[in-house]
């Protein structure tokens, strides 16, 4: 009987050593080698090939559109491309608690007239019905196995061939082929690449929860990215009900896309209008408070900046920020400080954004300042009023592109003016009834917030 050869591999980039190293000479990422038990030649089944593969001239080439499978929800078939498409693998992340199980049992629920196999390597199969309770969603065609052998779950779903699969989570299962614990990298690429060839030979899509790490990527090879068709991310603060569906990789669409859900307590539901919902419904005018027509993905957000500039009883003054990144945050109240003379270095500066969503649209620019400058100066911003801007380092307002989708949003919501950088087509702004106010730099904006 052959002897069982065992190999280091690089979880980063796939490079093999006969010894253990600590950088990868190909890659140079340290600490990623583990042991790998390979396979003898005896148990490789290879793939056999009907034909001889033949390169064609690309115009010869005859396109046929991929089937989707209207998955019942509307915004997770937008993040998709409009739907998920036979045959694809796709991967959703997210950090613990934030409602990945929750949203693919509510699909497989939804889908009521296919048949669907959820497994669980998680939870057990009466956990999994209490949630279906509290939903008060209710499906014969949703099939339900807690298992954690991948081989087990492969030959169920042959023997069922349901319409589509779904396996929660892939860091969970094992296979009969290696030796190594569930989660390690060994056992996520085997039993992914098991995965992945059977939803590519028997067309049926598969869907995969896989868990993140503390820094918020994916946990597992890096591999298992590039492998998988699609990888979507589950994201939103747990203390709020909002969660936002995000498309980082999509091979069979745009991954500008983005769908958002609120938590409720029988699951998630879909937002039509998010910039309804993330409005305050407030008729005072505040300081420190200012709207952004901001856009995420394709969608158009109206999004509340909420800014409070405090003295600082510390030695070096606080600076916090949740939504929107620190560093940007810092280079902001540096450009106001410079450019227009308002002194924020001995003061506390707290900075949030409403809803608990996390925006990095540049537009934020203009409304984070409007909100600073408010509240350092202790006067009322107009609730009326929304900003759309980036600011560079020279304290000059820069334009932001897809004006038109902004001002149709922010009109649509009954606001009045719009702040814009004066570089923005002037042609464009005569089309809508929202008053748009052109500024060039921070100290315009500073006049038209105090005169």
């Amino acid at each position: 009987m052959a002897k069982e050869k065992k190999a280091f591999v690089c979880a980063d980039c796939g490079y093999q050593s006969s010894s253990y190293l600590g950088k990868c000479p190909q890659c140079n990422s340290w600490g990623t080698f583990e042991e790998k038990v390979l396979r003898s030649s005896e148990s490789v089944v290879h793939k056999t090939h009907s034909a001889k593969a033949e390169a064609r001239p690309i115009s010869q080439i005859q396109y046929t559109e991929s089937h989707r499978f209207d998955v019942k929800d509307t915004e997770f078939n937008r993040v998709l491309g409009g739907g998920l498409v036979t045959g694809s693998v796709v991967l959703i992340g997210g950090e613990p608690g934030i409602g990945k199980s929750t949203l693919l049992l509510q699909v497989a629920l939804n889908c009521n007239d296919s048949k669907i196999l959820y497994v669980s390597g998680e939870e057990s199969a009466e956990q999994i019905k209490l949630r279906q309770m509290r939903m008060g969603i209710s499906s014969d065609n949703c099939l339900v196995m807690s298992v954690t052998d991948v081989d087990e779950v492969i030959e169920t779903a042959k023997d069922l061939m349901p319409r589509m699969l779904i396996v929660d989570s892939v860091q969970t299962m094992t296979s009969r082929d290696s030796d190594s614990f569930a989660g390690s990298i060994t056992q996520v690429r085997t039993c992914a690449d098991k995965l992945i060839d059977f939803a590519k030979l028997y067309n049926i899509p598969v869907l995969l929860v896989g868990h993140i790490t503390k820094e918020g990527s994916l946990a597992g090879p890096k591999i298992l990215e590039h492998m998988v068709d699609t990888v979507l991310q589950f994201e939103g603060d747990k203390n709020y009900g909002y969660r936002i569906l995000r498309s980082i990789k999509n091979r069979f669409g745009s991954t500008n896309e983005l769908g958002i859900y609120e938590m409720t307590s029988y699951g998630l539901t879909t937002v039509d209008n998010p910039s309804k919902v993330l409005l305050s419904q407030r008729d005072e005018q505040l300081s420190g408070v200012s709207v952004c027509a901001a856009l995420e993905g394709r969608r158009t957000l109206l999004i509340e900046t909420q800014a409070l500039v405090s003295p600082t009883y510390y030695s070096s003054p606080q600076r916090i920020s949740n939504g929107f990144d620190i560093r940007r945050l810092n280079m902001l109240l540096a450009v106001l400080e410079k450019k227009a003379g308002v002194k924020v270095s001995n003061k506390d500066v707290f900075l949030n954004i409403a809803g608990g969503l996390k925006v990095n649209d540049t537009s934020m620019d203009l409304s984070v300042l409007a909100s600073i400058i408010s509240s350092h100066q202790d006067v009322n911003v107009n609730n009326k009023w929304c900003f759309a801007a980036e600011v560079g380092l020279s304290g000059e307002i820069r334009p932001v592109p897809y004006i038109d989708r902004r001002l149709n949003e922010a009109q649509a919501m009954g606001f009045e003016k719009i702040f814009l950088s004066k570089y923005n087509k002037d042609n464009l702004l005569e089309r809508y009834k929202i008053q748009p106010v052109l500024i060039a730099s921070v100290n315009d904006l500073i006049e038209q917030l105090i005169k």
